[in-house]
C-alpha cells in the first residue's frame, strides 16, 4: 500500500483523511516527524524499516528550494531539490507503517509526563486538527535572513549562494563577489579559495573600526591574507543587484552531476560606477523556520535547537528530538541531514523498545534492573538496526 503523500502531486488531505491512512488502528502514533526535508524523510525511512507507526507532517517550505540543483549527495548529485524529495517519498511509500500529510504544525503539548504529545496542525485546505504521538522529531529547518537589497531575494539560490559545497563548483574560476560583513571576508575567501581567485568583497559599509577589531580577533593578519589573494574590498553601500544573464537558461543536461552555470550580475551602489560579477558567495544570518520547538520549551544554543549527539539528538524535553539544519550540531548540508535523521530514528526506536519492554515485563510480573536491560536490549537493538552502511549512526552510547 502506497500511503505516503507526494507534495503537490496527490490531493491534500484533511486531518480526518490523514488519520484514516494510518496503517495501524491505534489512537496514538509511535512518532510524529515535523518537517519533510532530507532529515525528516531520513528519519521516516529509518523508522519505516523497523515498522514503526509514524506520521510526517510537511509544511512544504524548504531552505534549499530556491537552488537550481542539489549537489554532493551520492547517487543524486545534480538533481533538483524537488525531484530528490519526490524520489525519497516514492521509495518510502512502499513501507506500509508510515504516512505523510501536508500541513503546518502550530503547537505541541506534552502530556502524561511526556509519554504523549498532542500535535496541532493547520492544513492547506483550511481545516485543522490534532494527532497524538509517543515521540516527536523536529526537522523544522532554518530560514536565511536576507537583506532587503533589491535583486537579492529574487535571485537567491541562482548564482547567489551561501554554501560552496552546494553551489560553488558550478561557478569555479569565475569572477566572484562576497556579500557579508568585513570581519568575515577573510574567512569567506579561505573557504572559497580552491574555487575562485578573482574576488571582490562587497562589505556594504561595514568597514568600521569595530569591524576591523573584530576581524583582528577572529582572523589575525586578515588584511595581509586578503592582499595575498588579491581581494579588493569595496565598502560602498549596495543599492541594487541586477541580473544580466541567467546561468540556468538554457538548463544544463539533467543527467550530469555538475555543469557550469554562467550567470552575470551588476552591482549598483549609492555612488560611483557599477561592478559586474558572475556569482556571489554570501554570509547572512539565519533563524529557526518554526517556533514550535522553542514554544514547547526546547532550549536554543546559538539560535539552534539544542540536541545531545550522545543521545540520538535528544533535546532537553524528554521524548523530543531535533535533527537537520535546525539543531545545534551546526552542520548544514544534505548528507549530514540524512545522517542525523537516521541517527535519531535508531535511538528513538531503541527508546520505544525500552519502554515497551518495561510494560511487557511489568504486565508479566517480572522486574529487571535498568543495567540488565541496557546491556541486553538497548545495545542489541541498536546493533541490529544500525548496520555499518553509508548511513551508519555510530557506536552505541548510553
Amino acid at each position: 500500500m502506497k500511503n505516503i503523500i507526494a507534495l503537490g502531486v496527490l490531493p491534500l488531505l484533511s486531518l480526518a483523511n490523514a488519520a484514516s491512512i494510518a496503517p495501524r488502528d491505534a489512537p496514538i502514533y509511535d512518532a510524529v516527524i515535523i518537517g519533510g526535508g532530507p532529515s525528516g524523510l531520513s528519519a521516516l525511512s529509518g523508522l519505516a524499516r523497523v515498522r514503526r507507526n509514524v506520521l510526517l507532517i510537511d509544511s512544504g517550505e524548504y531552505r534549499n528550494e530556491a537552488t537550481r540543483h542539489m549537489h554532493d549527495v551520492l547517487g543524486y548529485d545534480g538533481v533538483t531539490p524537488a525531484y530528490y524529495r519526490w524520489a525519497a517519498r516514492q521509495q518510502i511509500s512502499y513501507y506500509e507503517t508510515v504516512s505523510a500529510v501536508n500541513g503546518t504544525v502550530s503547537g505541541i503539548e506534552a502530556l502524561n509526563n511526556n509519554t504523549q504529545f498532542d500535535v496541532a496542525t493547520a492544513f492547506p485546505n483550511g481545516t485543522s486538527g490534532t494527532v497524538s504521538a509517543r515521540k516527536v522529531v523536529l526537522a523544522t529547518g532554518l530560514r536565511d535572513i536576507l537583506p532587503s537589497t533589491p535583486g537579492l531575494q529574487e535571485n537567491w539560490g541562482k548564482g547567489i549562494f551561501w554554501c560552496p559545497w552546494c553551489d560553488g563548483h558550478e561557478h569555479e574560476d569565475q569572477s566572484l563577489g562576497l556579500l557579508g560583513p568585513l570581519q568575515e571576508a577573510a574567512e569567506m575567501v579561505r573557504e572559497i579559495s580552491t574555487l575562485n581567485s578573482d574576488i571582490v568583497a562587497f562589505v556594504n559599509g561595514t568597514d568600521t573600526p569595530d569591524a576591523r577589531a573584530a576581524a583582528d580577533a577572529s582572523f589575525p593578519d586578515w588584511q595581509r591574507y586578503l592582499q595575498i589573494h588579491n581581494v579588493t574590498v569595496d565598502n560602498r553601500t549596495i543599492a541594487r543587484i541586477n541580473r544580466l544573464r541567467d546561468g540556468g537558461d538554457p538548463p544544463a543536461d539533467p543527467s550530469l552531476p555538475t555543469a557550469p552555470e554562467y550567470d552575470l550580475f551588476s552591482v549598483d551602489f549609492a555612488d560611483g560606477p557599477s561592478v559586474e560579477r558572475a556569482a556571489f558567495f554570501t554570509s547572512f544570518p539565519d533563524e529557526q523556520r518554526s517556533d514550535v520547538g522553542p514554544k514547547l520549551g526546547v532550549a536554543l544554543y546559538g539560535g539552534r535547537l539544542a540536541a545531545d549527539g550522545s543521545k540520538g539528538l535528544a533535546t532537553n524535553i524528554p521524548g523530543v528530538y531535533a535533527i537537520g539544519d535546525a539543531n545545534s550540531d551546526n552542520v548544514t548540508n544534505v548528507p549530514h541531514a540524512l545522517f542525523s535523521g537516521k541517527r535519531t530514528a535508531v535511538y528513538l526506536h531503541v527508546q520505544l523498545a525500552r519502554e515497551e519492554a518495561d510494560r511487557e515485563l511489568a504486565a508479566n510480573g517480572t522486574t529487571v534492573t535498568r543495567r540488565e536491560e541496557e546491556d541486553f536490549d538497548l545495545r542489541s537493538i541498536w546493533n541490529e538496526m544500525n548496520p555499518r552502511d553509508v548511513l551508519y549512526a555510530g557506536e552505541f552510547k548510553e
